[in-house]
C-alpha cells in the first residue's frame, strides 16, 4: 500500500518540528483524534506530532474496513506499524489512550525500532475478571454490555457515554463522548467493542521493552486502580501515575494535568 493511501485511509494529520521526535496519539473506543485536541498542540513546540482516525472512526476511510482484519486488536495494532512506516518514524512515543494502550503494546512488539517509548492512559489489558485478576467486570456484565450495544447502539451511547467519562459535574463533557459514540459506524463500532471488551493482553505486557508511563485516572469505571497498577507490576521499570483527574477520558476532563505527567516523564526518560 502506498503512503498515500495509508494517510488517507487513517487520516493522518501531521503538526509540530518536522525534524523532532514523533509523538503519535491513538484514541479510544468510539473516539477519533479530535479528543487530543487540547493534548497534542502542547507537544508541537519540540515534537513531530501525529494524529490519526483508525478505519470505521472519524474521517478515516471507512470503505478500507475489513471484518476478518480488525475482529482482534492485532489487525488495529497491524494499522499504527503501517503508519510508522510509511512516515519512517523511528523511536517514536506512542501515547494510546484506553484500548489505544493494549494497541500499541502489540505494535511496540512488531517493531521495536519504530516505538522508542510508551504512554497508557487508562490502560487495561483484560475488562473480564478471572482466577487472580481483577479486571472490573464480571463476563455476564460484559456480554451484557455487548448485547446492549448490538440492538440499540445509539441508546446504548447516550446512557453509556457520560457513565464513561464521569464528572457528572461537567455535563457538556459527557455530551462531546456521546455525541463522538454516535457519529461512529455502529456496526464497526459493535465489532470494535468485541475486539476490545472480549480481549486479553495480560501475556504481552511481559514483553514491553521501552520507557513506559501508566497514567491512571480516578474513579475510572472502565479501568479500576487494581488494573493500572497490575499493568505498572508487569511491565518492568514503567513509571505509575494516579491522576487527580476523574473518569476515563483525561484527555478531555484535564488536559493540562495529562500533559504535565506526559511531558515530566519524556523529560525523565530522556
Amino acid at each position: 500500500m502506498r503512503v498515500t493511501d495509508i494517510v488517507a485511509r487513517n487520516n493522518v494529520v501531521l503538526g509540530g518540528v518536522e525534524s523532532g521526535r514523533p509523538i503519535v496519539f491513538a484514541h479510544g473506543f468510539g473516539c477519533d483524534q479530535n479528543m487530543w485536541r487540547f493534548v497534542e498542540p502542547s507537544f508541537r513546540d519540540s515534537y513531530r506530532t501525529v494524529l490519526f482516525d483508525y478505519v470505521g472512526a472519524g474521517n478515516s476511510d471507512s470503505s478500507a474496513y475489513d471484518a476478518d482484519r480488525y475482529a482482534s486488536l492485532s489487525g488495529y495494532a497491524l494499522d499504527v506499524v503501517e503508519i510508522l512506516e510509511a512516515l519512517d518514524l523511528r523511536d517514536a512515543v506512542f501515547v494510546g489512550h484506553s484500548v489505544s494502550s493494549m494497541i500499541g503494546v502489540l505494535a511496540a512488539a512488531r517493531v521495536p525500532q519504530r516505538i522508542g517509548a510508551l504512554v497508557l492512559v487508562g490502560p487495561s489489558p483484560r475488562y473480564i475478571n478471572a482466577d487472580d485478576y481483577e479486571g472490573g467486570f464480571e463476563e455476564a456484565d460484559i456480554e451484557g454490555l455487548l448485547s446492549s450495544l448490538e440492538s440499540n447502539y445509539l441508546g446504548w451511547s447516550s446512557q453509556m457515554a457520560p457513565v464513561i467519562m464521569g464528572n457528572g459535574d461537567r455535563p457538556e463533557l459527557g455530551a462531546e463522548l456521546t455525541e463522538s459514540f454516535c457519529r461512529a459506524d455502529p456496526q464497526i463500532q459493535a465489532r470494535f467493542a468485541r475486539a476490545t471488551f472480549l480481549s486479553d493482553n495480560r501475556a504481552d505486557l511481559a514483553g514491553v521493552s521501552v520507557p513506559t508511563l501508566v497514567l491512571q485516572c480516578s474513579d475510572d469505571v472502565i479501568a479500576p486502580d487494581s488494573v493500572g497498577k497490575y499493568v505498572h507490576e508487569r511491565i518492568a521499570g514503567s513509571t505509575f501515575v494516579k491522576l487527580h483527574a476523574t473518569g476515563h477520558c483525561p484527555n478531555l476532563s484535564a488536559p493540562q494535568e495529562t500533559t504535565e505527567a506526559i511531558r515530566r516523564f519524556l523529560a525523565a526518560a530522556a
